[in-house]
């Protein structure tokens, strides 16, 4: 009786992979062999003498190998676990005020603009193009509240490829720019037809994500019906926390039943193992615990804390509490994406560190360990070659994206 069919090999590559693994934080693998099934599973990774056994047991042919040169590797694709995709229109800009006035004078007149499915098309479009010509495979995205153009958002996603959680915001709290807010039972309603049309979509790897703004944004009623909702449909949460004082004592003030700003999410359910919660710049000791307990993780942005002079994460504080901390782990992802694990998918880079426009040099004494260290400290979207995310090329862009 012969053996199963294996299922076809659609990429063999020759070269140097870079990642890491559970016993080195980076693992240098010159001269190996990596299959990628259909799927876009890693089948095999084996030093390259094990070409002739691979390509009997996986049937592929010498001339079905992709060679990588000396100065190019593979490195797995980035994660970033907090990105707010209508405010990419103004990146770069308006960081001239703290938190609360920066969202009331910049962030939510201009989050008010996507009721308009043209405009959010384009700014959506752009984002995604841009975080993955920049090497993001997986993004965990804000929207706006607008439940239609928050679909298109995730419809975009699916379009260009990239791996993602995308969630409708929740808000039913805004005295400064009162036309930016919802209705309770309206925010809830809304947030059920978010979730219910996009799973019916059954997009590969886009997935819906609970997300109420912050604290200052919702009264006890939506972060109640929002943890319920999390709960029934088993969902990620995503929001806000102690980004900075001032929000912090607005919260202590709105909610004077709950000890902290961490024990409002977690008695509203809202604090669980699929959360990821950003800035966390000033918790206590006591929330830290809590976070730990749970299994929550916190998403840290250091560029918007200095930006908006937020405040300093202490992360060796939050390591100490054995609190997941930002990248895919903080999305229960590390079973599937991450490294070049067999078994896991291939979400990957493919760094060139000599294409023609490349932001730094490299010398006849660097070692390679010195080649990606400058890279990564140097480099940028010129040295990003390809990206792929579950094995399929998203970059260079197809052009029927």
């Amino acid at each position: 009786m012969g053996s199963p069919q294996r299922p076809p090999v659609a990429h063999v590559f020759r070269g140097t992979f870079v990642h890491s693994s559970r016993s080195a934080p980076m693992e240098i693998l010159h001269e190996h062999l990596l299959g990628v099934d259909d799927s876009g599973t890693i089948v095999f990774l084996e030093q390259s003498d094990q070409q002739e056994q691979l390509a009997k047991k996986w049937g592929f042919k010498t001339s079905d190998i992709r060679e990588l040169s000396n100065y190019e590797f593979f490195m797995p694709g980035m994660v970033d676990t907090h990105i707010h995709a209508p405010q990419y229109s103004f990146t770069g800009t308006r960081v001239d005020l703290p938190l609360l006035q920066w969202l009331t004078t910049y962030t939510f007149p201009t989050e008010a603009k996507y009721k308009d499915s043209d405009f959010a098309e384009e700014v959506y479009t752009r984002v995604v193009r841009r975080t993955l010509k920049n090497g993001t495979t997986t993004a965990c995205y804000f929207a706006t509240i607008y439940t239609d153009t928050s679909l298109l958002l995730a419809e975009i996603l699916d379009k260009f490829g990239q791996r993602a959680f995308v969630g409708k915001v929740c808000m039913d709290v805004n005295d400064s720019v009162p036309q930016y807010k919802e209705i309770t039972a309206d925010s809830v309603r809304e947030t059920e037809r978010f979730v219910k049309e996009l799973l019916e979509k059954k997009y590969p790897r886009v997935q819906p994500i609970i997300t109420p703004r912050f604290g200052p944004s919702c009264t006890e009623d939506l972060l109640h019906a929002l943890g319920n909702l999390a709960q029934a449909h088993d969902l990620h949460v995503q929001s806000h926390i102690s980004e900075n004082e001032e929000e912090i004592k607005v919260v202590e003030n709105m909610f004077p039943a709950y000890q902290n700003y961490t024990e409002l999410y977690d008695k509203n359910k809202l604090l669980t193992s699929k959360t990821v919660m950003a800035h966390a710049c000033h918790l206590s000791e006591e929330e830290l615990k809590l976070f730990s307990l749970r299994g929550a993780a916190i998403s840290h942005c250091p560029s918007s804390n200095f930006s908006l002079c937020s405040g300093i994460l202490n992360v060796q504080m939050v390591l100490k509490h054995n609190v997941k901390l930002g990248l895919g782990t903080a999305l229960g992802l590390d079973d599937v994406i991450g490294n070049f694990e067999v078994g896991k998918e291939f979400d990957a880079l493919l760094i060139n560190t000599k294409a023609s426009d490349s932001p730094f040099d490299l010398f006849s004494a660097d070692n390679f360990e010195d080649i990606v260290q400058k890279f990564l400290y140097l480099g940028d979207d010129r040295n990003i070659s390809e990206v792929y995310v579950a094995g399929k090329q998203v970059v260079p862009f197809s052009s029927s994206v």
